[in-house]
């Protein structure tokens, strides 16, 4: 029997499997975990879950049952310890050695951590998994002085649900402005104020010199500029970093992570990868890109199922991704490169908060941005499309709201929904 093996059960492994069973893969399939949840999506965890909007059950990718009733055998709670691609057999910690004929490597990404003193004290967490975020809805009920580190996504996330339950806040940035690698001057401004105009502190340009308490418990955080903040609970959001472990003691070719082409395939005809760890040639984009987020996981893992029955595949999804705080929701599609814009072009009421923003570069559209501003994203992914394909947008136009999207893009084909 054809075995294919999915090392990681995640969201791409998880929609993988799902997909092989969809396209009429009858062969053997098994979906290994080193967590002992099964396969669920992280952004309910810093959104509605730790808002404690949403039930705990809503995260998972399917039900109990599902994995047993499409003959997709999942072994959770185990690590894979070594992939040996001549002989075609991935080594499991408590198994014998299973030899795969095809083989899936979803294994994610990992949070980075402050290799600073006092680190290790209770109280001092990261937000990547359920058990984490688990602590956090419990000490939701009773931090009072909350301190986060880093103001990428997951801090200003987090930093919104703490506010929210009625904690102080103070968010520590080494940056001048939250997000600003990812959105620019322009719009990382927009998150700022939002934060502020809620209550949250920010300290910019430092970073943490050490977390301090007593007896094991945090009780205050020392910046590097010798600030004390007194805190109860410190969340270090400071990214994530792939994991490419097994990769590399196999001998793939990793570049910012395990690195595939277009079709999602590894240097090793038989082994692929998707989700975060996988580094992939983008057709449209002309470049080697890695996608951190949600939709990437989701439809990477569709599309390699693909890739893995034989199937043509050129892997070409707009990145997207989306984040709720407060009355703010958002959804980001494109792709631009820290100083890769010359301008930024804004549509709509900036000042009350529903517009879209749009990063361009000679004047084509690399990246939107659509805040509060609903059912815009076929539009925006078709600007994208047709800006790195090299057509130009008339910017006065694009920031008119009385002229509809649709009228930018004549030529455009239709974007691939998000």
């Amino acid at each position: 029997m054809t075995v294919f093996a999915i090392v990681g059960a995640s969201l791409a492994g998880a929609k993988a499997a799902e997909s092989l069973r969809d396209n009429g893969f009858t062969g053997r399939i098994v979906l290994i975990g080193e967590e002992t949840e099964r396969p669920y999506e992280r952004p309910p965890l810093s959104k509605g879950y730790l808002l404690g909007k949403d039930p705990r059950d809503k995260a998972y990718v399917h039900s109990a049952s599902w994995y047993g009733e499409h003959d997709i055998e999942l072994l959770l709670g185990v690590r894979a310890t070594n992939l040996d691609t001549s002989t075609h057999t991935v080594t499991l910690d408590g198994y014998e050695p299973l030899r795969y004929d095809k083989l899936l490597l979803a294994t994610g990404s990992r949070v980075r951590h402050l290799d600073v003193p006092g680190a290790d004290l209770l109280n001092v967490r990261t937000l990547r998994t359920f058990p984490e975020a688990d602590a956090l809805v419990e000490a939701a009920g009773r931090a009072r002085r909350v301190v986060v580190v880093g103001a990428g996504w997951i801090g200003l996330e987090t930093a919104a649900a703490f506010r929210t339950h009625g904690a102080e806040v103070t968010v520590v940035e080494v940056d001048r402005a939250p997000l600003r690698r990812v959105l620019g001057d322009e719009v990382a401004a927009v998150f700022a104020a939002l934060h502020e105009a809620h209550g949250v502190a920010f300290r910019f340009g430092t970073g943490v010199a050490e977390f301090r308490g007593t007896a094991g418990a945090l009780e205050s955080v020392v910046l590097t500029d010798g600030t004390v903040l007194p805190a109860d609970l410190a969340i270090v959001a400071v990214g994530i970093t792939p994991a490419v472990e097994l990769a590399e003691a196999a001998g793939l070719a990793v570049d910012n992570g395990i690195a595939v082409d277009a079709s999602l395939r590894t240097s090793d005809p038989d082994v692929y990868a998707a989700g975060d760890a996988a580094s992939f040639t983008h057709p449209l984009l002309g470049r080697r890109i890695r996608v951190e987020h949600w939709s990437n996981a989701l439809n990477g893992g569709k599309a390699v199922a693909l890739s893995m029955l034989g199937r043509s595949l050129s892997y070409d999804r707009i990145p997207y991704f989306f984040t709720d705080q407060y009355d703010l929701g958002m959804e980001y599609a494109g792709w631009v490169e820290p100083g890769g814009y010359d301008r930024v072009v804004f549509r709509g009421d900036q000042a009350g908060g529903e517009f879209i923003a749009f990063w361009l570069k000679d004047d084509r559209v690399l990246a939107g941005m659509n805040v509060n501003v609903w059912d815009v994203q076929d539009q925006i992914q078709a600007l994208v499309r047709a800006g790195f394909a090299g057509t130009p947008v008339d910017a006065a136009t694009l920031a008119d709201p009385a002229v509809p999207l649709s009228d930018l893009t004549p030529a455009a084909q239709p974007g691939q929904p998000a």
